[in-house]
């Protein structure tokens, strides 16, 4: 009788566990919710928005400029915009981005957004990147943090989904 029961019981659990499995898999593998702290990348994100984190896209493909990706810095989750990749110089003159001495535009920033002058000195190495917040008076990022190593990018950002009135990808 006791292990009728107890089969009954695991009949039962059972899904719930694999639904559990499941759902830890795809968070700790796949995606995740990421919420954004602070306004480093205003004004494309705002603080407390929620996105999604695509864990494994960079498996199937390569980081790309303006990229908006997530960071592990200390173990503490940074948010900010891809600039420079390797092989490249970057500068900033004039409120202006060149990579390798040539003009870049800046799509995504608002035209009062102001970036002091700065110069990497060398060229990015392989398997690092240059990343800036789109708010560059208050980012800290690799103007001051200096470069990020493809290790410890955890993957790209780019669909908010909380709150509902900013829902959309965002580039």
């Amino acid at each position: 009788m006791k292990k009728d029961k107890t089969k009954e019981i695991i009949k039962i659990i059972y899904p719930y566990v694999i639904i559990i499995v499941v759902v830890l898999l795809i968070k700790n593998f796949i995606v995740a919710p990421i919420q954004v702290n602070g306004d480093s990348m205003y004004d494309t994100l705002y603080d407390k928005d929620i996105m999604i984190l695509n864990k494994i896209g960079y498996r199937f493909s390569s980081i790309k400029r303006f990229d908006i990706v997530v960071i592990d810095y200390n173990n503490r989750l940074l948010i900010k915009r891809v600039i420079g990749l390797p092989g490249e110089t970057v500068k900033i003159k004039d409120n202006n981005l060149y990579i390798n001495d040539e003009l870049v535009e800046q799509p995504f920033l608002d035209s009062s957004v102001v970036t002091g002058d700065y110069q990497l000195e060398e060229k990015i190495p392989d398997g690092y990147y240059f990343v800036m917040g789109d708010n560059r008076k208050v980012s800290l990022d690799s103007r001051t943090l200096g470069l990020f190593s493809r290790e410890k990018i955890q993957g790209k950002a780019s669909l908010t989904i909380f709150p509902f009135s900013r829902f959309g990808i965002k580039k």
